[in-house]
């Protein structure tokens, strides 16, 4: 992966392997899962006035973790007042551990005795000793406990051990869902403490530029209405809420060995759920290069590092042909939808695909995320070519703009 950027190695990856829309709810915990009951003996019964469950998987995090929690420890409402101390909790999963992690998170739930903290430990094993696993049994339990206590609309808000959470994280994320939103993704800002030589620097900032500026271009074409701009393009493990009733309709995390987070948002996709990128739902997390995943931001901080000592540039989607693909989309939900005006012979010919083809998976799709997977999967006419990061971040604002005079104007 030479040209690595999130979004190559998230189309490159596990994380990208699709799933059918079930027609049925499943049970998130399989009756005889040793690891989730082993989880939930070492919990207390959660509290009735619960409404948020806040996970953090930890694996070797003895140093992180007292700031992680203290920055939980201060939540504050939007205008600066203490939540309730009963609201939400805070269950870490000290999972395959050599260090003092959960001693750790003990002595802070000491220091910090208004905070509802929970600790337990597991030896992940095998094949299943990796983060997606940790995660996936926290939020399982986390969305039973939200459950028991009759919240289906409570929150699972899932964040890391090297991460610092804003203030008003909990209640941005609690406003966000109180105005529409099935999902919530925070701004995920890094440290400067470690973040590494100039170049690097320079690479990771071009990088979310890129991808900032294609957040407001899809905006602009094909804008999704509880996520219009401002909103950012992250909605990973470091910052990443649902309801408990979202986590249940797509069937639970994924468990795949990394990028867990990103499976879980194309679930929500594929389900026609909101997810919302906030930028009012902000962290801070680390910009350590020796992290505790396969894939993850460490991993691709680590590439960059490589690149710019080899003085090579990443490579990223080409604007254009995201812009083509966003307003083929548009024009392909409005077909869906059967709004009136919606030109289905056009889709099906910017498709490239026969439209009988087009027209039977229309009808066997159970929602439009379902069927643009589809189009995404098998459509010639999708594919994007990789350009230089440089070249895309002068080609972008050249589209804005016309993407701004385009805004309502019918597609050709």
């Amino acid at each position: 992966m030479d040209h690595a950027t999130p979004a190559r190695f998230l189309a490159a990856h596990e994380a990208t392997a699709t799933a059918p829309v079930p027609s049925l709810l499943p049970p998130l915990v399989p009756a005889r899962d040793h690891c989730a009951v082993r989880l939930r003996q070492q919990l207390p019964p959660p509290r009735a006035s619960l409404r948020i469950s806040v996970i953090i998987p930890a694996k070797d995090e003895a140093a992180t973790l007292p700031s992680a929690l203290a920055a939980l420890a201060a939540q504050v409402s939007e205008h600066g007042q203490p939540l309730p101390p009963d609201s939400f909790e805070v269950i870490v999963l000290a999972n395959n551990c050599q260090d003092a992690t959960a001693a750790v998170v003990r002595r802070q739930a000491r220091k910090f005795p208004g905070l509802v903290v929970h600790v337990a430990e597991l030896c992940l094993r095998g094949a299943t000793a990796h983060v997606g696993r940790a995660r996936r049994l926290l939020m399982d339990e986390a969305c039973a406990r939200l459950e028991q206590v009759g919240q289906p609309a409570g929150i699972i808000a899932s964040t890391d051990a090297d991460t610092q959470v804003a203030p008003t994280w909990l209640a941005a994320i609690q406003a966000e869902i109180a105005a529409g939103a099935d999902a919530v993704g925070g701004r995920i800002i890094t440290s400067n403490d470690d973040a590494g030589p100039a170049a690097l620097r320079r690479i990771q900032a071009h990088d979310a530029a890129y991808r900032l500026l294609c957040a407001r271009l899809e905006d602009l074409i094909d804008p999704a209405p509880l996520d219009r701009w401002p909103r950012h393009h992250q909605h990973f493990g470091a910052s990443l809420a649902l309801t408990a009733r979202a986590y249940r309709q797509v069937g639970g995390l994924p468990e795949v060995r990394f990028l867990e987070d990103e499976a879980l948002c194309q679930q929500l996709r594929r389900h026609d759920l909101a997810l919302r990128h906030s930028p009012r739902v902000r962290v801070l997390t680390s910009a350590r290069r020796q992290g505790r995943v396969e894939v993850g931001l460490s991993w691709q901080l680590s590439e960059w590092l490589r690149m710019s000592q080899q003085q090579r540039e990443p490579h990223v989607e080409n604007p254009v042909q995201l812009m083509r693909r966003w307003q083929l989309r548009r024009q392909l939900r409005d077909c869906w939808a059967g709004s009136p005006g919606a030109e289905l012979d056009a889709a099906m010919a910017r498709l490239g695909l026969p439209v009988a083809t087009v027209l039977a998976q229309m009808q066997r799709a159970a929602t439009f995320g379902a069927l643009w997977e589809w189009a995404l999967a098998h459509s010639p006419n999708l594919t994007t070519a990789l350009v230089p990061l440089s070249r895309a971040l002068l080609m972008l604002p050249r589209l804005i703009r016309s993407g701004v005079v385009a805004e309502w104007q019918p597609l050709a």
